[in-house]
């Protein structure tokens, strides 16, 4: 197993990633979230149901994420209180069945960078920033392709989405966790 994650192999101006589309490898990807409850603990939880993609262009300039989450695939360990955020008074997933994020610019340098882009929910859309930590790159011994991790942290504020039930036992800020894992393009004819 190859492995190319040193602080100095990704700069502005060179991608370690080739260039082209790197798909999403759902089984090694996760979005996870928290969020304060009466204000003195946290509940916990994930999306099971997200598409992501990742473009890599010659420079930072030039890559683009964009990801699409499934609402009703929320799970934070209770059936009930799932079935209960799914319903109208708080996400509202007949109505605002997706949330999509599109980044707009990356920038940074080392294992440290910078995402910002805009996230919707329903109709509403809203720029969000998020702290991207690059885990480098490795060939995988699975499948015989290069695999890419990434770590992004950040957080949201329900209520500049119009998500404002629940105020004062609820948490207004969701810290979000992104794992996500990108393989490399298939080449043509190779």
């Amino acid at each position: 197993m190859t492995q190319d994650n040193s602080p100095n192999t990704l700069t502005g101006s060179t991608l370690p990633l080739s260039p082209g589309d790197w798909e999403l490898d759902p089984l090694h990807s996760a979005v996870n979230f928290t969020i304060r409850h009466l204000g003195i603990a946290k509940v916990r939880g994930r999306f099971r149901e997200v598409k992501a993609g990742l473009y890599v262009g010659e420079t930072a300039d030039d890559v683009r994420v964009s990801a699409e989450i499934t609402l009703a695939s929320i799970d934070t360990g209770n059936p009930d209180r799932d079935a209960h955020t799914r319903s109208a008074e708080l996400l509202d997933v007949e109505k605002r069945p997706t949330m999509t994020f599109r980044s707009t610019r990356v920038f940074g340098e080392g294992e440290d960078w910078t995402m910002e882009g805009d996230l919707t929910i329903g109709d509403v859309t809203r720029p969000v920033t998020l702290a991207v930590e690059f885990g480098g790159v490795v060939d995988s011994p699975v499948d015989g392709r290069r695999h890419s991790g990434f770590e992004a942290t950040g957080e949201i504020r329900r209520s500049d989405f119009g998500l404002t039930f629940g105020a004062g036992f609820l948490g207004d800020v969701v810290k979000v966790q992104l794992d996500m894992q990108f393989v490399e393009p298939q080449r043509q004819g190779g």
